[in-house]
């Protein structure tokens, strides 16, 4: 079944990109992403995870020569062929899009770091950051539902993640209880849930989904979420702030929001696929020209899904303690 974007999201679009571009954009969310995994180096390194999986017939494409671990097959594969693996199973790889692997190689965790992972469920950036720090100083990986913890437990049993303890509470909740008792991190995540808009190639019924009241919504939570944790930050720590959309209102208007309330600065951030400037003026909002340092990925600039992604440092404390 086909599914076609409501007129309200097609304008919007068009006004992000041009009508050429926005074009080529849902061109491009008519294909499947390609078939991309990380290396879980926990388990295996890069080199003898690929000898296995080219003894099986793959065609296996290492994009970025700095990342030997992200690794692009080639190969057309059978349905569901790549979750059903021995290498798989054993937790040598992890079914990762690369735009999803975007926030841990900005953030770089290093080892003996503390990191609070806010969001963590399914555990694509927990493993990951685990691997990152060699399963070296502790990260905490939080999310609100069992189901979803259960999940996110697996995964990092799976991939051999001993670093980590995982907590069940709505994010601002969490942050509150541990502002309480003083603890602050070296480094953040917030990969906020958000509309899912640079999802559309492997999830076509978020055009169904799709409605301005929603972005409205889930923008005010993205806001709380990115505050509190903000409050949880060392001075001199990093955070990023990430979503799979594309809309100025979960994007940059979060930004602008914390740059508002924090003594903080937006830092550049250097990865190795085409990323576009932030969003100063979109529709009625304008923000600062400090988010044009954030990252926004397009599908048809990678052949990858779209994303978002903002580093922050904090400079230094402020009296903002309690964002509900």
């Amino acid at each position: 079944m086909k599914y076609e974007p409501k007129p309200e999201f097609v304008e919007r679009i068009e006004k992000l990109l041009g009508k050429e571009d926005s074009l080529r954009f849902f061109e491009i969310c008519e294909t499947e992403s390609p078939d991309s995994i990380r290396c879980s180096t926990l388990k295996i390194n890069p080199n003898a995870l690929i000898e296995k999986l080219e003894k099986k017939g793959w065609r296996i494409e290492q994009p970025f020569s700095e990342f030997p671990e992200v690794m692009v097959v080639k190969s057309k594969l059978y349905p569901g062929e790549l979750g059903k693996t021995k290498e798989h199973l054993l937790g040598y790889y992890y079914v990762q899009e690369i735009s999803s692997m975007l926030p841990m190689l900005a953030l770089k965790p290093q080892p003996n770091e503390l990191l609070l992972d806010l969001c963590a469920s399914p555990g694509s950036k927990t493993t990951q950051a685990a691997a990152m720090m060699q399963n070296s100083g502790t990260i905490i990986a939080n999310d609100n539902e069992m189901n979803r913890i259960a999940i996110l437990a697996a995964n990092l049993e799976k991939c051999g993640v001993m670093n980590t303890i995982i907590t069940r509470h709505d994010g601002i909740i969490l942050c509150e209880k541990l502002i309480k008792r003083k603890l602050k991190f070296d480094k953040i995540l917030v990969d906020a849930p958000c509309s899912g808009e640079g999802t559309l190639r492997k999830s076509p019924k978020t055009y169904l989904m799709w409605n301005k009241k929603m972005i409205e919504k889930m923008s005010r939570t993205q806001k709380k979420l990115a505050a509190n944790a903000m409050n949880l930050l060392k001075v001199g720590g990093e955070m990023i702030y990430s979503t799979c959309t594309l809309s100025p209102e979960e994007d940059e208007s979060v930004i602008d929001f914390l740059l508002k309330n924090f003594n903080i600065e937006v830092e550049e951030i250097k990865l190795p696929l085409k990323c576009r400037e932030g969003v100063c003026d979109f529709e009625d909002m304008h923000f600062s020209q400090e988010v044009k340092k954030a990252c926004r990925v397009y599908p048809q600039d990678n052949d990858t899904d779209g994303f978002f992604l903002c580093k922050i440092r904090k400079l230094g404390e402020n009296e903002n303690t309690n964002f509900r």
